[in-house]
């Protein structure tokens, strides 16, 4: 991987599960257990939507990529922490039930603060993605991957229902029968597929130029008003959720009273004089 940006280690938070580095606006989060080909273990669970809520709150964030090290994205979650989160066998079924429901709940918390996250958040994904893996990248605002990235909704491979989003976030990103095909058979969803399909947006010859990538895409978005990207994400998700008319009620009612003259005409004048216009962070 080359080097386009000198990283900080964010001290200020310890996780095990990932490394978290912020340098230049741009918060990378990097799944580092390859050995285990990224297993979401039990410390993911409770650090991803941790580190989404302290991103969410840093005011020098502007974007987020989610990367991982190794010859795979991720193997999705680990079964034996799966394991470990079963009720008794002896338990009241009624209130295993209601047990399973609420870890079901708090396993779909870490893709719900991606969603909810106010900057935009970019998936790098090379090598296999399975299961819980495309839930988080389903939850992603836009998919990169390498040219051996493949997806599989792995769930219905071992005879359950994807319960952490894929089956509501990804049919909104990829045409409906390609969907159903890909939830009832949990074949290979292969990068070139993919790329055809919609899901994601540009697949790179290998896992290094894949970064690289990436973190271009992520160092244009970190270059434009905060501010303005923080609505255009909002107004996205508002969009995906409502009708038009509602959507242009709710635009119209964010710049009335978020619009930046100072951002814009910061905007107006780098884009004149063709230089680069320098924008302030948001408060915290």
């Amino acid at each position: 991987m080359s080097h386009y940006l000198k990283t900080v280690r964010d001290e200020a938070m310890d996780y095990t599960s990932f490394q978290l580095d912020i340098a230049a606006h741009i918060a990378t989060i990097t799944l580092c257990n390859p050995q285990k080909a990224n297993a979401l273990g039990e410390d993911f669970w409770t650090e991803f939507a941790q580190v989404f809520d302290h991103i969410t709150e840093d005011p020098e964030v502007r974007v987020v990529v989610v990367a991982s090290s190794g010859k795979h994205f991720t193997s999705g979650i680990d079964l034996g922490y799966l394991q470990t989160t079963l009720p008794p066998a002896d338990a009241d079924p009624a209130r295993a039930m209601d047990k399973l429901r609420r870890h079901v709940k708090f396993l779909q918390a870490p893709f719900e603060a991606i969603d909810n996250c106010r900057v935009p958040v970019l998936a790098a994904v090379q090598g296999g993605c399975f299961g819980a893996g495309v839930d988080l990248v389903s939850a992603c605002d836009i998919r990169y991957v390498s040219a051996d990235a493949f997806f599989i909704i792995q769930e219905i491979n071992i005879g359950m229902v994807a319960d952490l989003g894929t089956l509501q976030r990804m049919p909104r990103q990829i045409p409906d029968g390609l969907m159903r095909e890909l939830a009832y058979t949990g074949r290979k969803y292969l990068a070139e597929e993919a790329l055809a399909t919609g899901y994601v947006t540009h697949v790179s010859a290998d896992h290094e130029a894949l970064l690289d990538h990436v973190m271009t895409i992520a160092a244009q978005i970190a270059a434009q008003s905060p501010l303005a990207i923080v609505g255009s994400k909002e107004m996205l998700k508002h969009t995906r959720d409502h009708n038009v008319a509602d959507g242009l009620d709710y635009i119209a009612a964010w710049n009335a009273g978020m619009l930046s003259q100072a951002d814009v005409i910061k905007g107006a004048v780098a884009a004149l004089s063709k230089s680069e216009a320098e924008f302030d962070d948001l408060l915290d």
